[in-house]
């Protein structure tokens, strides 16, 4: 009976990938639990080798299977190893032993999909591998993926001031993770969301964070999640799911300005090419959108204005003499051409989350760069900068994000079909 139903599982997942591959979707194949369920605690015997569900040997087992399965579908471009590593059983010494092991076995059965390794402590944490990096066989199809939920920083988005909260995580993360990028190695965000009903202040601030974040280092990602509900989760029989980018029946989006806000982030930034000619952005990231070649406005990152940003902190219009200037309080933002002759044309990024983009007015007022209800950029006091834990800063949150001439965003309501590695969205 158990082979049976195992090959019946066997031949319903290929069918799964065939018509996914029909329709040019991209999979990754991600080894979530060892026994079904709903993920995740320290305590459900499935976080760490050893655990009561989670045999080693069983586990490099069954990737290897599913390795072989998949060997010939071009559309499975890579395999995660294992979900969300977690629970008192966590150790290097142990994740280095089997996570080699488990990455070895799976080239060995498919040498043409990407090898993706997650971290500890539910995927946040890769610190360990800037002094002691993995020994494998093989190079160049090597991915580490981290996980980052508003959640992850328990409800400090709320309680605390966002700039302070903002740059104490992002520093955090670029000690667990993001060193990964100086190392040559791709770095995948391969899980993070929030509540779409809008209502939740702690997700809210930590995605104007995040988003600003990916911008920046132009990262690859995965959202969690596309689905709307679940036939049956935790004894709850068709239980919605507020993180879902689908609404309960999955025929309508649950919030299309979610999905206006992410949009640019669907495609890169840069291009891969390293002598690309590159210039500067400016990125909102409550809007997902960027300052236009054409206004001092807002709009799709396609048409963004090309700047450069010089050692004395001026944005200066690319292939010109004129640079942006703060003219007076509750203005436009304008281009001038006094660059560096005054201090409104030198704009600074303050605040402990680095998105105030700061300057002195002509009047001699420090102001930021803000928006107004028509997406214009002017400037206004600048707010929220520390202490105030009430206060929404993201109106006044900027990026200064380095770009080329390559990036071409999709529709903005509309679901890529581009790979994952590419920004596209995806659900477990």
């Amino acid at each position: 009976m158990y082979a049976i139903t195992n090959n019946l599982f066997n031949i319903l997942n290929q069918e799964v990938v065939s018509n996914l591959n029909e329709n040019d979707v991209m999979i990754i194949l991600d080894n979530h639990l060892s026994k079904p369920g709903w993920c995740c605690n320290d305590n459900d015997g499935n976080g760490f080798f050893g655990d009561l569900y989670f045999d080693p040997k069983v586990w490099i087992e069954g990737i290897s299977r599913v390795a072989s399965m998949f060997k010939g579908y071009n559309n499975v471009i890579g395999m995660s190893l294992r979900n969300e590593l977690r629970g008192r059983r966590q150790n290097l010494k142990t994740w280095y032993k089997y996570m080699q092991i488990g990455a070895e076995r799976v080239h060995a059965m498919n040498p043409n999909v990407l090898i993706i390794i997650s971290g500890l402590n539910y995927d946040l944490d890769l610190s360990f591998l800037q002094t002691d990096p993995v020994s494998l066989s093989f190079s160049k199809k090597l991915v580490f993926e981290i996980h980052w939920y508003g959640f992850s920083d328990g409800d400090d988005w709320i309680t605390g001031n966002a700039n302070e909260v903002c740059g104490r995580v992002i520093d955090k993360i670029a000690n667990n993770a993001l060193f990964l990028l100086d190392q040559g190695y791709p770095l995948f965000l391969s899980e993070w969301g929030v509540d779409q009903s809008g209502t939740n202040d702690n997700d809210n601030r930590y995605l104007n964070c995040l988003l600003g974040w990916a911008a920046e280092n132009d990262l690859d990602w995965a959202l969690w999640t596309l689905v709307g509900s679940y036939y049956y989760r935790e004894g709850v029989i068709g239980m919605e799911e507020t993180y879902g980018l689908l609404n309960w029946n999955w025929r309508e989006l649950r919030n299309s300005s979610f999905l206006e806000m992410i949009s640019s982030l669907q495609s890169s930034f840069q291009a891969p090419d390293s002598n690309a000619l590159g210039h500067k952005i400016i990125f909102h990231p409550s809007t997902g959108l960027c300052m236009q070649s054409h206004s001092s406005s807002l709009g799709p990152c396609s048409n963004a204005l090309e700047l450069d940003y010089t050692q004395e902190k001026i944005l200066i219009v690319k292939g010109t003499n004129y640079c942006l200037e703060a003219s007076e309080m509750h203005t436009p933002v304008r281009v001038g051409v006094m660059c560096g002759d005054d201090s409104s044309t030198r704009w600074e990024a303050i605040s402990a989350s680095k998105m105030h983009l700061s300057s002195t007015d002509k009047n001699g007022n420090i102001v930021c760069l803000d928006i107004d209800s028509k997406n214009n950029i002017v400037t206004n006091d600048c707010k929220c900068l520390s202490k105030e834990y009430s206060c929404d800063p993201s109106s006044q949150w900027f990026k200064v994000i380095n770009s080329t001439s390559f990036n071409i965003a999709p529709s903005p309501i509309s679901i890529s079909q581009r790979p994952i590695l590419d920004g596209s969205i995806s659900s477990n």
